[in-house]
């Protein structure tokens, strides 16, 4: 009941501050008539009814400003005392003090709590002083109302910090949660891969073992030969439909669209190179040759983690230079002149590890690490598998 009490508070504020006040002002309407004709003892001071209903609006609008507390207390604190000065009687409107004192301690600092506290003390003295009655009793007495406001105010506001803190650890929980979902698709994206190449492999095999027997049976036995072609047409239509479902996870983007942009290669690095945050120069050696998608997109993955690297961790003004050398072997070689082994380690970065399993997928090697002199090395051995 509280927490929804609460809710409705924070969603119409200047509604729950017309509430807050309307108790106090209803009491001021009561007594109207009969207390505008009071004053102090030995004062001949009074108010007019117009008077005291203005006055007493002046001091309990400011309650309403519930986003500025300090200002609302400060403006009552300074219309009370000139109230004062003008020697007119304390009247039930003077009550908005300790509203105001009880908001200051329940949504500001203890430094202003106490601030207003103090300023609450000295209001209750000169009451006392007006009235003729300054004894220790009595300002006793007096004082227990003002500190039993204030001690309210600050458990409220400890109480208030108290859920906050609850409601921030409860939202920081929420974002793990998703993060581990997210990680978990992540984990699940990979293993579908896995089962991807693992269903390409199964059914070429199968084809390649089909094609072979209807080859050496179609002069001998036709119809055996043409069963084979049937069972190809068979394997290759189950394979592609299980390719194009698998594909369709994998590409599967946050908003759960589905992305058929083709994969980039060898004929994207210029572009890559040229527009990457860090400086870097391209320099080819060899005679490319046509590589397969998969390999080209290895390549591409290695040049753009690399880069990446050296963006993150090389520092302020790093440079990059990016060899590729088409030989027997395939050798990319990304290198920057950044921080290298001065370079904070990175606890959750999972790109070499990334670039690792890429390049052991085709039987390659890769290292990493700092270079002799500074700056850091990114180098993959590739063996060159020629398209088909």
């Amino acid at each position: 009941m509280f927490g929804k009490v609460r809710a409705w508070s924070r969603r119409h504020e200047k509604l729950a501050g017309a509430f807050r006040v309307a108790p106090l002002a209803v009491l001021c309407l009561i007594i109207a008539v009969p207390y505008s004709s009071l004053g102090p003892p030995g004062s001949d001071a009074f108010l007019s009814l117009g008077g005291y209903l203005a006055l007493s609006a002046t001091l309990l609008v400011p309650l309403t400003w519930r986003d500025r507390p300090l200002v609302a207390f400060a403006v009552i604190s300074l219309i009370s005392f000139g109230q004062w000065l003008a020697d007119f009687a304390p009247m039930p409107a003077n009550l908005a003090v300790l509203i105001a004192l009880w908001t200051v301690a329940y949504r500001c600092s203890i430094r202003w709590a106490l601030a207003a506290g103090l300023v609450a003390e000295l209001g209750t003295f000169l009451a006392l002083v007006q009235w003729n009655t300054v004894t220790p009793g009595m300002f006793f007495s007096g004082s227990i109302f003002v500190v039993t406001v204030w001690l309210t105010g600050l458990y409220a506001n400890t109480r208030r910090r108290y859920l906050e803190g609850l409601e921030e650890r409860a939202e920081r929980a929420e974002r793990e949660r998703d993060q581990q979902a997210r990680m978990a698709a992540a984990a699940e994206r990979a293993r579908i891969a896995r089962e991807l190449h693992d269903v390409v492999a199964h059914n070429v095999s199968v084809m390649v073992v089909q094609a072979d027997g209807a080859g050496f049976a179609m002069d001998s036995d036709p119809e055996q030969a043409r069963l084979a072609v049937r069972n190809i047409s068979k394997t290759g239509r189950a394979a592609l439909a299980e390719m194009r479902r698998l594909v369709g996870v994998l590409r599967e983007n946050e908003s759960g669209a589905t992305d058929y942009t083709p994969q980039p290669g060898l004929g994207q690095l210029e572009e890559l190179v040229n527009g990457s945050a860090v400086p870097a120069l391209l320099r080819i050696g060899g005679v490319p040759g046509e590589l397969p998608e998969g390999q080209q997109l290895t390549v591409y993955r290695i040049v753009q983690e690399a880069l990446t690297n050296a963006l993150k961790h090389g520092g302020p003004g790093v440079r990059a230079i990016v060899e590729i050398d088409y030989g027997s072997e395939l050798v990319v070689r990304v290198t920057d002149d950044g921080r290298g082994a001065a370079a904070p380690a990175s606890a959750d970065g999972h790109g070499l590890i990334g670039m690792r399993e890429r390049v052991g997928m085709y039987g390659g090697a890769m290292s990493a690490g700092p270079r002799q002199g500074g700056g850091f090395e990114v180098l993959a051995t590739l063996p060159v598998v020629r398209a088909a």
